[in-house]
């Protein structure tokens, strides 16, 4: 059974169209990250998962259920992470994941409590309020609260911003042992360097999905250049697929004693991301 699955996806708010017709796939123990500007549809795709917002067309299927009619039930499975952190900054950290915690009703509440401010790095200022802790420390407060009781789905928003780089490793460590075991996560992401570990890639733009690939397989889609400097001078060759054009530019020289350097230069996931929106835009 797939994790997710939707078809037709559409969503409006009055004339604008947020989601148009979207068709989407996601395998269990998978992390599948969503790409895009501002208002391309991701956070609206991540609330429709969730039960937050009722889709205006289109089917959609949660672990096997239906988001909205069957809430109750697809809630006590999922984790979810908002972009901007949902907590009570008059109570202790340890106090705001209690409260998140007792609403699974978990029977180790305070074991699963003290190893998951333990994954976030908060120990130390877990009873301290909220409103002393800064912005990334709210924001590993927030994962930790979607984490706590061991999601089979976890929606994460824009999860590592204002996060150091050290935990943001860690944080991906977790986020592939957790998969490892079986949990499927959906992720939202503006972070280019950080997109390249989710297993699959939906870059979206006005509601569609202009790609779906692996990272491997979008970064297949970009340009490389090949610059060859030889006693005679430079070439460049720009090319689509440097691993199968490389043979045929090295076998003009015969592997030749001047040719004194050879450097590949392919083009950034970002900049990819970013001609396909361009492209759809013309």
């Amino acid at each position: 059974m797939e994790a997710v699955h939707c078809t037709g996806l559409t969503k409006r708010y009055g004339d604008l169209t947020a989601l148009a017709g979207l068709d989407v796939s996601i395998q269990p123990g998978e992390i599948f990250g969503l790409l895009g500007a501002n208002g391309a549809g991701k956070t609206t795709l991540i609330k429709l998962l969730i039960g937050l917002l009722r889709a205006d067309a289109g089917q959609i299927s949660v672990l096997g259920l239906d988001p909205i009619r069957q809430a109750r039930e697809l809630r006590r499975q999922i984790g979810y992470m908002p972009q901007s952190p949902v907590l009570y900054d008059d109570l202790t950290g340890r106090d705001n994941l209690f409260f998140w915690a007792r609403a699974h009703h978990l029977p180790d509440l305070h074991e699963r409590a003290e190893a998951t401010l333990a994954l976030v790095n908060l120990s130390e200022r877990a009873h301290d309020p909220v409103y002393t802790y800064s912005g990334g420390m709210k924001q590993r407060l927030s994962l930790a609260c979607a984490l706590v009781h061991r999601p089979r789905l976890l929606l994460l928003d824009e999860p590592t911003t204002g996060v150091d780089p050290q935990l943001r490793h860690t944080f991906w460590s977790t986020f592939r042992e957790m998969t490892t075991a079986g949990t499927t996560i959906v992720l939202s992401t503006h972070q280019m360097d950080e997109a390249v570990y989710c297993d699959r890639l939906a870059v979206l733009r006005e509601g569609q999905i202009l790609a779906c690939n692996t990272p491997d397989g979008l970064l297949g889609q970009g340009e490389t250049t090949i610059t060859v400097d030889t006693d005679a001078g430079r070439t460049e060759q720009h090319v689509r697929d440097y691993a199968a054009a490389l043979p045929a530019l090295l076998r003009t020289y015969h592997l030749d004693d001047k040719v004194q350097r050879i450097a590949i230069e392919r083009e950034s996931l970002e900049a990819i991301v970013l001609r396909l929106i361009d492209q759809r835009s013309r």
